[in-house]
């Protein structure tokens, strides 16, 4: 009896730290969801602002809205009885841009596309339901879409989320869409009709289409590449206006240059690892894009292809919303 009632207290020891070890994740995940809300430095929301935007009770935004400003997180400014990003915040992000050489290399890449195509091009990256554009170019005569740096956009409704969600092991996938299912059922409706022929037209061309999701005036096309400095897959992708621009034109237009940059923008990330920081990469060239003589399945683009569906442990990309 004495090593059975021992045995469960362990037992009940270990049931108890996977709860609080649980607790601990929530919690932080709903502090990342308020700080979602404020969307640059300017932004200021009160805690019902706050609640709307995020869905959590206003006691509990309250609670966290206290601690992050604690933090420095964020800053209260009694005037207005709001909260704005604090220096803590903008102290962290500001880190995380030293990779901006990197990033500039990367924009002279898209510069180059959005100067053959009318659209806006983008290179994103997940943030659980949406993917968050790090850079962008538009060409000059680009009508219809307008998006920058640090936008915004939906996982269930655009080529870029439809080309990562497509990029993603089986299981992960799947995984995600559950969980998108339950707090986002919407967006999963649109989604999971589609998710197996995305991955089938992934693993056959490289590269996904969504036409009129977004917009019924938007038609897009999207190249997911794993980038070893996030840890997951990364998307480059363009929109494009739907009358100037059809699905049919999207594939015969669009998909070669796209595919191309793609290319380019793995070289850079591939390159660039241990290399984010260092003065070298200002004198590094520019990778080489596919010759456009060439055929779009050159070997690089085969490479492109097998990373985007090449089979990685379920470690590799988080379950629950594609991050590492």
């Amino acid at each position: 009896m004495g090593r059975r009632s021992e045995r469960l207290s362990k037992q009940g020891m270990f049931a108890s730290d996977l709860a609080g070890e649980g607790d601990v994740i929530q919690v932080v995940s709903r502090a990342f969801d308020v700080l979602r809300c404020f969307e640059g430095h300017e932004a200021r929301l009160g805690n019902l602002e706050i609640s709307s935007r995020c869905g959590l009770p206003r006691s509990t935004v309250s609670r966290l809205t206290h601690t992050l400003t604690r933090m420095g997180q964020l800053v209260y400014l009694p005037r207005d009885q709001k909260y704005r990003i604090g220096p803590s915040a903008v102290a962290m992000s500001t880190s995380m841009m030293r990779g901006l050489q990197l990033r500039n290399l990367i924009r002279l890449r898209l510069q180059d596309v959005a100067e053959q195509l009318p659209g806006t091009v983008g290179f994103v990256i997940p943030d659980r339901f949406h993917l968050v554009y790090l850079e962008f170019a538009r060409a000059a005569n680009a009508l219809g879409l307008h998006e920058s740096t640090g936008s915004r956009i939906a996982m269930a409704s655009t080529a870029a989320g439809h080309a990562y969600t497509a990029a993603l092991d089986t299981d992960v996938g799947d995984a995600l869409l559950a969980e998108m299912e339950r707090e986002n059922p919407q967006g999963a409706r649109l989604l999971r009709p589609r998710i197996e022929d995305n991955r089938r037209f992934l693993r056959e061309h490289g590269y996904v289409v969504a036409c009129g999701l977004w917009s019924p005036h938007i038609n897009g096309l999207a190249v997911p590449l794993w980038s070893p400095q996030y840890q997951t897959f990364v998307v480059v992708t363009i929109g494009l206006l739907s009358a100037m621009y059809d699905e049919k034109r999207l594939h015969k237009e669009v998909a070669r240059p796209m595919l191309e940059l793609s290319v380019a923008v793995g070289s850079l990330l591939e390159g660039a690892d241990g290399e984010l920081f260092s003065n070298r990469m200002q004198n590094k060239p520019l990778p080489a894009a596919v010759h456009k003589n060439k055929a779009i399945k050159t070997e690089e683009t085969d490479e492109l292809e097998a990373g985007a569906r090449r089979p990685r442990p379920a470690r590799s990309v988080r379950a629950r919303d594609g991050r590492r």
